[in-house]
């Protein structure tokens, strides 16, 4: 008896060390990725510092990582004995090795971006912190086999340069909202994301990278712009988040209305599909028949007004505001009946 006692308490000692070892194995494991992580949010900070022009210090890398000083000067220390980076405490700047590995960080979450905004059904607010999560975690290999899948793209959705696999960086092309010209014409060409609640405010004014616009007014906490025929006006702090390329004028649309504004019974001719559309979203969409060409007409809609059924092709499909207001279609054309 007492034998099978010893047994069992000798099996039960042995099972408390292996939870002991893999619970202290696992604790080990996720503090050395969240300094992992740390360290990469780091050194892509830090190259963002330079990229603009702005001077890095050890304040600033601790503001952007929500982190304490002391902690953040842990980070620097670490990132000194790796050689990563050089310059004075007050103004960091990368070595040559630190500059690679902030710019494979940084090309993994731009396309990472594009991959979100292509190839999945993601709300465009989510993309910037969906990559935040997944940018430590992706392997170069996997990395290049997203890259082809979506045409290796050189920028995100954003309109931010994406950094080739060589670690080539292109410059970045406009000037600040802010810095237009009343009266002028221009088109967006890239839209900040952070903060995030800057940015939701500029995707619920449906401004995008590639659409064009006209500077109506300005002044000292406004400014005011034409775009999607709509008058916008933007508080400073929002137009500085955008950058503009000056245009002669904005070419006139090919559509009159947008098939939102269909009433019951009213028919259009498909022109095309707005560019804030992408990925599956838009390939639904041109899987339904929504083609250049093709005749619509607006059927019935729910007892809320949304969504509202469509007929294309003899065929019936719902299709929800957000969805319609982004098809453009012409009137002319469409017969009647």
């Amino acid at each position: 008896m007492n034998a099978i006692i010893v047994i069992l308490l000798i099996i039960l000692l042995a099972m408390v060390i292996y939870i002991t070892a893999g619970t202290g194995y696992k604790f080990r494991k996720e503090k050395a990725d969240r300094k992992r992580i740390e360290i990469e949010d780091a050194l892509k900070y830090i190259y963002n510092c330079e990229y603009d022009g702005d001077p890095c210090n050890i304040e600033g890398i601790a503001g952007n990582l929500g982190i304490k000083t002391d902690k953040a000067s842990e980070i620097v220390n670490i990132l000194q004995s790796r050689g990563l980076i050089g310059g004075e405490i007050k103004d960091i700047s990368l070595s040559a090795e630190g500059r690679i590995h902030a710019l494979r960080i940084i090309r993994t979450h731009r396309l990472l971006e594009q991959y979100f905004a292509e190839e999945t059904s993601l709300p465009e607010t989510s993309w910037h912190q969906e990559a935040e999560k997944m940018e430590h975690h992706v392997n170069s290999e996997e990395l290049e086999r997203i890259a082809a899948k979506i045409g290796n793209p050189v920028r995100d959705p954003h309109g931010d340069p994406i950094p080739t696999s060589t670690g080539r960086m292109f410059e970045k092309k406009g000037v600040s909202l802010t810095e237009s010209e009343e009266g002028s014409f221009a088109r967006i060409v890239h839209i900040e994301d952070e903060p995030p609640v800057v940015y939701s405010q500029l995707v619920a004014f449906g401004l995008f990278p590639g659409i064009e616009i006209q500077i109506l007014e300005k002044s000292a906490n406004r400014i005011i712009i034409i775009a999607n025929d709509e008058e916008i006006i933007l508080a400073n702090i929002l137009a500085a988040n955008i950058t503009v390329k000056k245009i002669e004028k904005i070419k006139k649309p090919k559509y009159s209305r947008v098939l939102s504004e269909l009433n019951k019974g009213e028919k259009g001719i498909i022109a095309g599909i707005s560019r804030s559309c992408r990925g599956r979203q838009r390939r639904r969409l041109m899987d339904l028949g929504i083609v250049p060409g093709a005749e619509i007409k607006a059927e019935l809609a729910s007892v809320s007004g949304d969504p509202v059924a469509y007929n294309i092709r003899n065929t019936l499909i719902a299709l929800r505001k957000d969805q319609s207001s982004k098809i453009f279609i012409n009137e002319e054309g469409a017969k009647n009946g």
